[in-house]
């Protein structure tokens, strides 16, 4: 009766250590996904207005950038007018 039990406990921790590792890596890629949809628009932005947008908030509006504002914060810092500003995405969880 133990040999049962304890591989079905093995099992069950391998399936719960497996879903968690997935979840783990879908929230990364996330991250990725909307910080390289930042970067487009902001480049986007520049090329047809010739100038980098002044905050997320006109990426919002004009081009159509929608994120989660309570899971993720976006920094969003100009430089100059002619410098790809700095872009950060932080995941501040659910």
């Amino acid at each position: 009766m133990v040999l049962p039990v304890t591989l079905f406990l093995l099992l069950f921790l391998f399936l719960l250590f497996g879903i968690q590792n997935i979840a783990t890596g879908s929230d990364r890629e996330s991250l990725k996904i909307l910080k390289d949809a930042v970067v487009r628009a902001t480049i986007q932005c520049y090329a047809i207005e010739g100038m980098y947008p002044p905050d997320v908030a006109y990426l919002e509006n004009k081009y159509g950038i929608v994120y989660d504002h309570n899971r993720y914060i976006v920094h969003y810092e100009i430089f100059a007018g002619n410098i790809l500003p700095d872009i950060t995405v932080v995941d501040i969880g659910r």
